[in-house]
């Protein structure tokens, strides 16, 4: 008899795995503290990578779905200098590698890809405890609990699945998002529609930087980096929608007026994203009937690559289980080994440094200099 799976967290990660053990006809079951699909918004646009996300799809059998709901034109981008200057631009002939899609569409493929009944909304994970043998129980904030022979949190950044394999806790890497909205851009806001074209434009400069993606229904969603401390962001009211704007553009005086616009016009009240990180090349010791997927066992601060490594952990942890129904601890041995080497590399790869936000080398001609480099390479 296979062993019961029972997965903490309705994310990317968590949802591919219990697409990929359905498809391989393993009983699971996902709980998830949302109400409702609808719950909240999903956040903005992914670009899911053919070297990790769609090897994910593919595992999962919805890679016409997928192609379904990508948004032709997006993968455009253009770097442009604080003074409004474009110094490097690529279209989109829709062969690139990284096609776009808005995260909210993705985990609604997932979810109709399921039986009904799979997830199990409004069941927040309060606390995890081992029982002996490879078993654990899980209690919910309303007070239920559930006890399953394999445990799999996929609960993000504040797992609390965590905790009964490794001590490590986030902590903050010094950056942060301040991210809004402009809606119906080419007619409201045409001056910031035209400076970020078809897909996305990217602003880089030391300690700062403005990033800003055409999302679908002619939406611009801009997101501000800033290399500052958390008291910084503390001392702003971000309740006072008006001051937190002007406060936060104030660190880009003297920009070009079609960049700052990016925030200044937003029709949403600014939002704040604190960026966390576990510690680079996190690993444990193999604790019987439990293990992690995505952010759960490797938070890192946004590099492109988080809710693609998420899907490609769900999708090899489902069919490691597969192909060792009868040796549970054989696959996650396996998955585990795997997942630790590849999320090591995304967080240690030659270059990440030098691009961070706070890095004196990240500029407009840095970052281009960059997409020349890898465009020569071999």
């Amino acid at each position: 008899m296979r062993t019961p799976v029972t997965i903490i967290g309705a994310g990317l990660g968590g949802l591919t795995l219990a697409r990929v053990l359905h498809v391989h006809g393993i009983p699971v079951s996902v709980h998830e503290a949302e109400s409702s699909p609808s719950a909240r918004t999903q956040g903005g646009m992914l670009d899911i990578h053919d070297y990790n996300g769609q090897l994910a799809l593919e595992a999962a059998g919805l890679l016409d779905e997928f192609q379904a709901i990508v948004l032709e034109g997006r993968q455009a981008m253009r770097v442009l200098d604080r003074d409004g200057t474009v110094l490097f631009e690529e279209g989109d002939d829709g062969t690139g590698g990284r096609p776009e899609a808005q995260r909210s569409e993705l985990r609604r493929i997932l979810l109709d890809s399921l039986p009904a009944g799979t997830v199990r909304w409004g069941h927040k994970a309060d606390g995890t405890r081992a029982l002996g043998e490879g078993r654990h129980e899980v209690t919910f904030t309303d007070g239920t609990t559930v006890v399953t022979s394999l445990l799999i949190g996929a609960d993000g950044a504040w797992s609390r699945v965590r905790p009964l394999l490794s001590t490590a806790v986030p902590e903050y890497v010094g950056t942060s998002f301040v991210e809004t909205y402009l809606f119906d851009a080419d007619t409201r806001h045409p001056v910031c529609a035209k400076a970020v074209g078809g897909g996305s434009l990217m602003a880089p400069s030391p300690g700062r930087e403005i990033f800003a993606h055409r999302e679908s229904g002619d939406t611009l969603h801009t997101y501000v980096a800033l290399s500052k401390p958390h008291e910084w962001f503390a001392a702003i009211d971000f309740t006072d929608a008006a001051a937190a704007t002007a406060r936060i553009a104030q660190e880009f005086a003297g920009w070009a007026p079609e960049l700052t616009a990016l925030i200044t016009d937003g029709d949403t009240a600014p939002v704040l994203r604190p960026h966390y990180a576990l510690p680079a090349g996190l690993r444990w010791d193999r604790v019987p009937g439990v293990t992690l997927v995505g952010d759960a066992a490797h938070l890192a601060a946004p590099n492109g690559e988080g809710a693609n490594l998420a899907m490609l952990d769900g999708a090899e942890l489902g069919r490691a289980l597969a192909a060792h129904p009868d040796d549970i601890e054989a696959a996650l041995t396996e998955y585990e080994q795997a997942m630790f080497r590849r999320s090591a590399e995304v967080a240690t790869f030659e270059g990440a440094e030098l691009h961070r936000i706070d890095s004196e080398n990240n500029t407009a001609q840095g970052l281009v200099a960059a997409f020349t480099q890898a465009k020569q390479a071999p």
